[in-house]
């Protein structure tokens, strides 16, 4: 097991199986600082610096963050108790920006895919999940991913580079922007919860994924409850106790197997933390209790993980390390190039069945925006993706031969 590294920039100390970052790319777009990602601690000083009088650094810094985080302005001009002058020191300093929405596409079960451009050319995807009582936003906290699950279609781009906080930020702000969230008066909260789910290991950049947490969940802000927001992570184990005591969010781990054999082909990061540190450390999370369960998510893959054997074994992880625990069981969701197939339907129910059977709750998680090649797992940069004009070509061919091809959007 890796120590914990100060001299990282992701808190590790990189090996066969963790990343090499690549810093970010700073591209100069004006010469201004961004109000996303900072801080109020930041926000007051940069403004200080930008000369408004420290006496009135308070006020000013309250104003600002509730026009930025209550309103979704993204003008100075659009802040209405700020006086004209300092609006115009505003305006010389700072700015308030998105990144590009190279493309929204919209899924007939009413999911919402963001395929987001940042100002170094890389690009990232963002999902918003609508749900009867809820409104689940999947943020991704890096430009692809260094895990490589192989089930996974976003682990088949390699790592660029992780996220910043403002970028981080940024995705809640074009998904509130997009669902015209920021008048609650007539619809209430539409993103009612996030998950850190997106493109990317969030422990492998931890320090921008607590910032970004905590600028959403500051209560003098957008308010997020650290209770609706769950981070997921393959089982960067040294991190996790990190995680549960300085973001303090819900906590889902990729099990998707039930003995190191399997999760070994299927997870490699299980080469380097095996099975029973993972699930040590899921046993010390801080937090952790019957109420606030900790997830583990089980991709369906036939003839892999399913079997009835499968089941029993995962029942015994759980009971044997104590854990208060839910499994999600989650349809595989093809993509084109996968070797894997999704299990047949009975056989989920039935594995569903074992496990809720021994009391521990074992809900399927039926897709979303597999339309729009949004569904779990799905995720990767438009840029790296096959082009529709070619995939058409193929289920054409594919049609002639008898064969399936999925993955149009």
């Amino acid at each position: 097991m890796s120590d914990v590294s100060a001299a990282s920039p992701t808190g590790m100390t990189p090996g066969a199986i963790d990343p090499h970052v690549v810093d970010r790319f700073e591209q100069p777009v004006d010469g201004k600082m961004d109000i996303l990602g900072l801080d109020r601690a930041e926000l007051k000083t940069a403004l200080i610096e930008a000369g408004v009088p420290e006496k009135q650094a308070n006020m000013r810094t309250q104003q600002i963050w509730s026009w930025v985080y209550h309103h979704g302005v993204t003008s100075f001009d659009e802040m209405k108790n700020v006086s004209k002058d300092v609006k115009a020191k505003l305006a010389e300093r700072f700015r308030i920006s998105r990144p590009t929405v190279v493309d929204a596409q919209y899924s007939e079960d009413g999911t919402r895919k963001y395929l987001v451009k940042f100002a170094d050319g890389n690009e990232a995807e963002t999902v918003y999940i609508p749900d009867d009582d809820r409104g689940t936003l999947c943020i991704s906290s890096q430009v692809g991913c260094t895990l490589n699950c192989r089930f996974c279609h976003t682990g088949t781009q390699k790592l660029v580079r992780n996220l910043t906080a403002n970028e981080i930020v940024a995705q809640m702000m074009i998904a509130r922007d997009d669902l015209e969230e920021w008048d609650q008066s007539s619809h209430g909260r539409k993103v009612t919860n996030i998950v850190l789910m997106g493109m990317g290991e969030p422990l492998y950049n931890f320090d921008n994924v607590k910032k970004a947490m905590h600028i959403l969940m500051d209560e003098q802000g957008i308010q997020m409850s650290r209770r609706r927001i769950t981070l997921s992570t393959s089982g960067v184990v040294p991190m996790m106790q990190k995680c549960g005591d300085e973001i303090g969010v819900n906590l889902a781990v990729s099990l998707h197997a039930t003995n190191n054999d399997i999760r070994d082909e299927i997870v490699p990061l299980n080469k380097k933390y095996k099975m029973e540190q993972l699930l040590e450390a899921c046993a010390k999370y801080p937090g952790a209790h019957n109420a606030r369960r900790i997830t583990f998510e089980y991709t369906m893959l036939k003839d892999v993980n399913d079997k009835d054997e499968h089941a029993k074994e995962l029942i015994n992880l759980i009971k044997k390390y104590k854990l208060p625990a839910k499994v999600n069981l989650i349809p595989f969701n093809p993509w084109p190039g996968t070797p894997y197939e999704c299990s047949e339907w009975d056989q989920i129910k039935r594995f569903s069945d074992i496990v809720f059977q021994a009391g521990i709750s074992a809900p399927i998680r039926m897709p979303r925006g597999r339309d729009i090649m949004a569904a779990c797992g799905q995720l990767k940069s438009e840029s790296q993706k096959i082009r529709k004009s070619e995939l058409l070509r193929q289920q054409k061919a594919a049609a002639e031969s008898g064969e399936v091809v999925v993955g149009a959007d």
